[in-house]
């Protein structure tokens, strides 16, 4: 699998809780936060569900 690199660019406030959640669970909770994740399935779901909170790109 790829490595990518999760950062966080918008905030969590008055979002639903789901997405709160998913953020923790990404790793992330603070703008401009990253994480290098390996970009599996669930973490490809985890992304698709927070989408406009965060940025991906290629780990290089």
């Amino acid at each position: 699998m790829a490595k990518v690199t999760i950062t966080q660019v918008k905030s969590t406030i008055d979002r639903p809780k789901t997405q709160k959640l998913t953020i923790q669970a990404l790793g992330l909770g603070k703008i401009n936060k990253s994480v290098s994740v390996e970009y599996t399935p669930q973490i490809a779901g985890m992304v698709r569900k927070v989408h406009n909170l965060v940025e991906v790109k290629d780990f290089q």
